[in-house]
């Protein structure tokens, strides 16, 4: 099976989860190349769609993402990329998760985790 790259415009959505726990870290894009490139390198890259380049996602915090598995969904165009997370988090807001906040029933948007590091301390203190 193929992953079909056209269906927007040569991009594909790729849910990292951890191996491990089994929470959802992040959600990143990835064309054929970083597909390509992340199956070789066995650490996760995307395409950034802000920079319009490949990205590995780890380059400048150290925080890498460890491949162990791949999968593909039915339609063959959405990942799911299982890993093993290096490092204290993976949003660059110094959670573990990007999915760190919950829209309550009425619409109030909440944060509902503790951050595990100071994303200053790894970034500086430009905005990502």
């Amino acid at each position: 099976m193929n992953v079909d790259f056209q269906k927007a415009s040569g991009l594909v959505p790729a849910i990292i989860q951890d191996e491990r726990s089994g929470e959802v870290l992040m959600l990143g894009f990835m064309n054929a190349e970083s597909l390509r490139e992340t199956q070789r390198s066995r650490e996760v890259v995307f395409f950034s769609r802000s920079r319009n380049r490949l990205w590995k996602k780890g380059e400048s915090s150290g925080h890498v993402l460890r491949v162990r598995e791949i999968r593909v969904d039915c339609d063959a165009d959405a990942l799911l990329v299982r890993v093993e997370a290096v490092g204290p988090g993976v949003c660059h807001e110094g959670y573990r998760s990007c999915f760190f906040r919950a829209i309550e029933p009425g619409g109030e948007v909440r944060v509902i985790a503790e951050r595990t590091y100071c994303p200053e301390e790894v970034y500086g203190t430009e905005k990502r």
